[in-house]
């Protein structure tokens, strides 16, 4: 595994949660965590700076697209 994948993972199964957490009737949590992934989201688009991948980074390394093709 490697940082971005850890990542895109970590945001999908976030995703999951929110939905799950609306299915629930659990909405205030729910805004929250999704607000919480537009504000992570936005970051990195504006800044091409994302904590997570930051974080991740130090813990499983960068992913080496090109050498895995």
């Amino acid at each position: 595994m490697c940082a971005e994948r850890v990542q895109r993972i970590l945001m999908a199964i976030m995703i999951g949660v929110t939905l799950f957490l609306f299915y629930k009737g659990l909405t205030l949590f729910a805004n929250i965590l999704g607000g919480f992934i537009i504000l992570m989201i936005l970051i990195w688009a504006f800044t091409n700076f994302c904590p997570s991948i930051w974080v991740f980074k130090k813990i499983f390394g960068p992913c080496n697209f090109e050498k895995d093709s």
